[in-house]
């Protein structure tokens, strides 16, 4: 990784919308520095994809986040591999992470309403043979994601009026 590598991923991360032209001149390069270093690092998969942050609450769209603890049996010689494979293929599964701690797998999983969330655990997570425990937690409201504060608090400008 080179230092211009590790610049352009500190900048992307909190903003993927800035252009080639601005990160150059951000990063005080050139232009195809730039593009060069980000088709190398997209191609080597360090880049695995760009994302757009919405706070769904301001929509008017229903949707359910939830974060889901689960308990696994890993199986012989592939260890978790095979069971965060079975269980991220599902397409309401947007996130699988291997963790330390009291449970093996965090899931992350967005639905329309709780009950499709608790169905799509009973009927499908909690099925599955290697898994010996699921704990569900429901999102009730994002204070801050991926670095970004979901709201911002509106800063009273007004002069003070003393008598």
């Amino acid at each position: 990784m080179t230092a211009l590598e590790e610049r352009i991923l500190n900048v992307i991360e909190r903003n993927s919308r800035v252009g080639i032209q601005e990160l150059a001149i951000l990063l005080g390069t050139e232009e195809i520095e730039v593009a060069n270093a980000l088709k190398k690092m997209e191609e080597d998969g360090v880049i695995c994809g760009y994302h757009t942050m919405i706070d769904w609450d301001k929509t008017g769209i229903e949707k359910v986040t939830a974060i889901i603890e689960v308990r696994v049996t890993p199986q012989r010689g592939q260890g978790f591999e095979s069971v965060a494979e079975r269980i991220y293929r599902y397409p309401e599964v947007d996130t699988v992470y291997l963790v330390s701690g009291g449970y093996d797998l965090m899931i992350i999983l967005e639905g329309k309403t709780l009950k499709e969330v608790a169905g799509f655990v009973s009927s499908k997570l909690s099925t599955l043979d290697t898994v010996i425990s699921t704990a569900t937690h429901f999102i009730l409201k994002k204070y801050k994601d991926h670095g970004t504060i979901m709201e911002k608090k509106v800063e009273d400008r007004r002069e003070k009026v003393t008598a």
